[in-house]
């Protein structure tokens, strides 16, 4: 099947190495253009673009697809160099920019979507994120067939994924990268086979963006919900807990014993500071001054001058 790939990340290079460990013909790559990124803010190809390369695979990067957008100019080459690649079916996993009504039926055979939950649970931009935030038992991958809305498209195989009490969106990502590649590998190869299923009604709800605000950890806030989102919010944007002026970053917490005012420190351990929340405590275990690395509480409390009753604030 001649296909053309559309995918930006790491999640989407999972599957587009396993397209091509499965011999399909891939005939083009769609990706995000170069971005900025590391201290240097040198421009950086994405993960897909160095995957597509080193195969051989030819790329291209619009800016847009909106013919009467922006970027309409841009979408008009992309136009041009799909007809030219010509695909029955174009996949698609985390590519970043919505596929207007004439990609969607450019390929003679439609367009198929990895997406990163159960759905209609979790449509949108950060399912992995919000399904920890959640406590949500368990997610996985959606197989479905796209269409003009956001997510909503007929769905065509299902795969289900425990999350595990220590997840955070790192290690789910990377497990359900490969659950995704593998659903997709499985889907194409009995694709006429599969009955499409119109997602119910009931039950759906919405992953929005994760923004850099929501780091802001609020003490007041129960600790379970709390730890979850530390998990979640691992590794962007982090927890974000203030301290004299100074942005320390939490990263790594688990439930503990004690009681006492929201943010007050309740004691000071090889672990790690104990801080009191809305409903229970924290352990703080991973923490990460401004400038610094990431690594266990207990030095870096030290560090910080924090003394057992202080109100971290």
């Amino acid at each position: 099947m001649r296909i053309v790939f559309a995918g930006t990340p790491a999640f989407a290079a999972c599957a587009l190495q396993a397209l091509i460990d499965a011999g399909h013909d891939i005939v083009g790559v769609l990706t995000q253009p170069d971005r900025p990124a590391g201290r240097g803010m040198k421009l950086q190809a994405s993960p897909v673009k160095l995957l597509a390369q080193s195969a051989g695979l030819p790329v291209a990067q619009p800016q847009g697809l909106r013919l009467d957008g922006k970027y309409g100019a841009d979408a008009a080459a992309a136009r041009q160099q799909l007809l030219a690649w010509a695909p029955e079916r174009m996949v698609v996993a985390a590519y970043g920019l919505i596929l207007p009504n004439w990609v969607l039926t450019l390929p003679a055979r439609g367009c198929l979507n990895i997406h990163g939950s159960l759905l209609p649970r979790w449509r949108g931009a950060a399912p992995i994120q919000r399904a920890i935030e959640a406590g949500d038992a368990e997610t996985g991958i959606t197989l479905m067939q796209m269409d003009e809305g956001l997510d909503t498209g007929a769905m065509l195989l299902k795969a289900a994924l425990p999350i595990a009490t220590d997840d955070s969106s790192a290690s789910l990502h990377d497990k359900l990268a490969r659950l995704g590649a593998q659903l997709c590998v499985d889907g194409l190869a009995r694709l006429d086979q599969l009955q499409p299923e119109v997602q119910p009604l009931e039950g759906v709800s919405y992953a929005a963006k994760i923004d850099k605000a929501e780091a802001l950890i609020d003490w007041s806030q129960p600790a379970v919900q709390i730890e979850r989102r530390l998990r979640a919010f691992d590794p962007f944007p982090g927890g974000l807990a203030p301290l004299a002026g100074e942005p320390v970053k939490v990263w790594r917490a688990r439930l503990g014993q004690g009681h006492g005012r929201p943010g007050e420190v309740l004691a000071l351990s090889s672990e790690g500071p104990e801080i009191a929340c809305g409903d229970g405590s924290l352990l703080l275990t991973e923490l990460q001054r401004p400038g610094g690395r990431r690594g266990a509480a207990a030095p870096i409390d030290l560090t910080l001058g924090l003394q057992t009753g202080q109100i971290w604030a």
